[in-house]
C-alpha cells in the first residue's frame, strides 16, 4: 500500500472512530434526557444548599446540620439528613438534584433537574429581608429560564422543552410570609397594611402569578404544598406558648391560607383544562404526628432535637446547641424544620396518600399517568 493510500485509510478509520464516539455520546445524552427531571422551588424546607453560595444569615452550613447525611457533613439542607426533595428523588429513582448555584451542576448533571430553593424566601419580595441576600421567587423563576437555555445548548430546544414538560416540579413557599413577615415583629408593616384575612387574599393573588409563570415556563406536573401548622413548631412554642399549646394566631393564619390555596389550584386546573397542579395538604400531614407523636415512633413533637431554651426553640441550631442522641425520636430537627424521619413520613403521604392529603391525585398516580402517556 503506497503512502497516499495508507493516509487515506488512516483518515477513514479516524472518521469512523469519531462517528462512533459521537453516536455513543448522543445516545448517552438522549438516555439521560429520557429520565424524569425534577425541579424544586421554595424556601428552607426544600433548599438543598443554594444559600451556602450567598452572603446570607439563612444558612445551614455548620455542624450538627447534616449529622445523619451520608457524608455526615453539613450540606446547606435544614435537616439532620435528607430533606423532602431528596426523598422524592429516591422515590422516583433519581439522584438528588443539585443546588442551581452549585458549580457541579454542569453537563449531563443538568438533565437530572435542579433545585432553585432558597432559605428565608416567601411569596412576597419583602419577606425575609432580614436575611439579606436570598433567591426570591421571581429570581428562582429567572434561573429556571436560564437553566432551560443552558440545557438547550446541550440537547437542543425541542428535547429541552420535552424534558421540562415531563418533569416533576415541587414548590414549597408561604410559611415565611407569616413567620418572617406578618408576625415577625409586633405591628409589622404588613400587619398594619392588612388584616389577616385580607393579607391571605393578597398572598394568594401573588402566588397565582408565580404558578401561572411556572406553567408558562413549561411546568406540567407541579406539586404545590400548603403551609404546615405554623403555630406548633418549637420556635413558636418557645415564643408564644405557656403550656405547650400551639399558637392560636399562627394556626389561624394557616387555617385561612391553606383552603384558599387549594381553591386556587382547582381554579387554575379548571382554567387550563388539565390537572397540571396538585395540592398537598401539608397541614394535616404534620398534624398527624404533632397530635400523636408516639403513634409515629416519636417521643416528642414539641421539643426540637437541636436548639436551646424552651422546647429547644430559641435561636439557631449550632455546635453549641443541645443535641439529642437519636434524631429518629424527634419530629422536629431544629426550631422550624422536621427531622429526616418526619420528612420520610411526609413524602410517603405525598406518594400514596388519600384525597384528604393530596388532591386531585397522589404522586404515585400522577407519575403512573405520566408514564402511560409516554
Amino acid at each position: 500500500m503506497d503512502t497516499s493510500s495508507r493516509n487515506s485509510f488512516l483518515l477513514l478509520r479516524l472518521s469512523l472512530l469519531n462517528l462512533a464516539l459521537l453516536v455513543v455520546t448522543l445516545s448517552s445524552v438522549s438516555h439521560q434526557a429520557e429520565a424524569r427531571a425534577f425541579f424544586v422551588f421554595g424556601d428552607s424546607l426544600v433548599d438543598n444548599g443554594n444559600n451556602d453560595y450567598l452572603l446570607t444569615t439563612a444558612r445551614a452550613d455548620n455542624y450538627p446540620y447534616g449529622i445523619d447525611y451520608p457524608t455526615h457533613r453539613p450540606t446547606g439542607r435544614f435537616s439532620n439528613g435528607l430533606n423532602i426533595p431528596d426523598i422524592i428523588s429516591e422515590q422516583i429513582g433519581s439522584e438528588p438534584t443539585l443546588p442551581y448555584l452549585s458549580p457541579e451542576l454542569t453537563g449531563d448533571r443538568l438533565l437530572v433537574g435542579a433545585n432553585f430553593a432558597s432559605a428565608g424566601i416567601g411569596i412576597l419580595n419583602d419577606t425575609g429581608i432580614q436575611f439579606l441576600n436570598i433567591i426570591r421567587m421571581y429570581q428562582q423563576l429567572l434561573y429556571f429560564e436560564q437553566y432551560q437555555q443552558r440545557v438547550s445548548a446541550l440537547i437542543g430546544a425541542d428535547q429541552t422543552q420535552q424534558l421540562v414538560n415531563d418533569a416533576l416540579i415541587l414548590i414549597t413557599v408561604g410559611g415565611n410570609d407569616f413567620v418572617n413577615n406578618y408576625y415577625l415583629v409586633p405591628f409589622s408593616a404588613r400587619s398594619r397594611q392588612f388584616s389577616l384575612p385580607d393579607y391571605v387574599v393578597y398572598l394568594i393573588s401573588e402566588y397565582r402569578k408565580l404558578l401561572v409563570r411556572l406553567y408558562e415556563l413549561g411546568g406540567r406536573r407541579v406539586l404545590v404544598t400548603g403551609t404546615g401548622p405554623l403555630g406548633c413548631v418549637p420556635a413558636e412554642l418557645a415564643m408564644r406558648s405557656r403550656n405547650g399549646e400551639c399558637s392560636e394566631e399562627l394556626q389561624r393564619a394557616a387555617d385561612l391560607f391553606n383552603p384558599r390555596l387549594g381553591q386556587l389550584i382547582d381554579q387554575l386546573n379548571s382554567e387550563i383544562g388539565s390537572d397540571i397542579f396538585v395540592f398537598a395538604n401539608a397541614f394535616d400531614m404534620h398534624m398527624n404526628f404533632i397530635s400523636d407523636p408516639q403513634a409515629y415512633g416519636f417521643v416528642t413533637s414539641k421539643i426540637a432535637c437541636c436548639g436551646q431554651g424552651p422546647y429547644n426553640g430559641i435561636g439557631l441550631c449550632t455546635p453549641a446547641s443541645n443535641l439529642c442522641p437519636n434524631r429518629d425520636l424527634y419530629a422536629f430537627w431544629d426550631p422550624f424544620h422536621p427531622s429526616e424521619k418526619a420528612n420520610r413520613l411526609i413524602v410517603q403521604t405525598l406518594m400514596t396518600g388519600s384525597s384528604q392529603y393530596i388532591n386531585p391525585m397522589n404522586l404515585s398516580t400522577l407519575l403512573a399517568l405520566a408514564d402511560s402517556r409516554t
